[in-house]
């Protein structure tokens, strides 16, 4: 199925790499224009490399989702280039972890500021330009983790985070549906973005492991087998993006290979 996007304009924050990066190409492919957005000063070189494949409906702006200045710059030029938008994938975030009676303040706030007001105030501000431009059948995808269904040790903070996303997914579905604009999230489990050397060095660090064992662990401890790859999210968001996922709203897919039931 082509062009199910078509006549969209997406917006996706965090996007200049792993997850976002994808999703980007399969809208790309799917027909909508795109603006990307994530806190480099330039775009990555695989950015700038589908930038040349998709000339014309694709344009990379930065913004820090902690500044609020910047998101409404953000919409601002968005709008201005690709006009209004009709989608948001939501997925600038950021991953830290210490032992709970570790953990500090700085780690909370900087966990916080991106991971749930960044989230938040880009979902509210999108959300209100849909409605100022009277969007009908608008799309939120909200980016939460298999971290926010449940609690870990280690994670505490990354945790609290995304089970935030899922409540404000529930909450903001709510308040837009009279508006005909649907709000879901997607959970990922683990996925084999760049991010996860980060991880694996973190968990490497607190459990004692030789690097790039906790990878191999989570890997083999979903029931599929094996880790996601980011691609493995694309479905999910072109199908909650399109017109086929019109009577869905205020629900969270699971995208994890089994690793959560609910």
């Amino acid at each position: 199925m082509n062009e199910r996007l078509k006549n969209k304009h997406a917006l996706l924050t965090g996007a200049a790499g792993g997850i976002g990066l994808a999703v980007a190409e399969a809208y790309l492919a799917q027909g909508a224009r795109c603006t990307v957005a994530d806190i480099g000063a330039q775009p990555t070189p695989e950015l700038a490399a589908l930038m040349q494949r998709y000339p014309g409906i694709l344009q990379y702006l930065r913004a820090d989702v902690t500044q609020l200045a910047q998101i409404d710059a953000l919409i601002e030029r968005a709008h201005a280039r690709f006009g209004v938008i009709t989608t948001l994938f939501n997925n600038a975030a950021i991953f830290d972890m210490a032992p709970l009676l570790d953990s500090h303040e700085a780690m909370y706030d900087r966990i916080f500021a991106v991971n749930v007001k960044g989230a938040f105030f880009v979902m509210q501000k999108v959300l209100a330009h849909m409605v100022a431009q009277g969007v009908q059948g608008g799309a939120v995808i909200n980016m939460a983790s298999q971290a926010g269904r449940r609690g870990e040790a280690l994670v505490s903070h990354y945790c609290a985070s995304k089970a935030a996303v899922i409540s404000y997914t529930q909450s903001a579905a709510l308040a837009m549906a009279p508006h005909r604009i649907r709000v879901n999230g997607i959970s990922p489990g683990v996925i084999a973005t760049p991010m996860w050397q980060h991880v694996d060095a973190l968990f490497a660090r607190y459990e004692n492991l030789a690097p790039g064992e906790k990878k191999k662990q989570v890997g083999a401890a979903v029931p599929l087998g094996h880790m996601g790859e980011p691609s493995d999210l694309c479905g999910a968001a072109v199908f909650l993006a399109s017109d086929e996922a019109s009577y869905i709203t205020a629900q969270t897919l699971n995208v994890d290979g089994g690793n959560v039931m609910s």
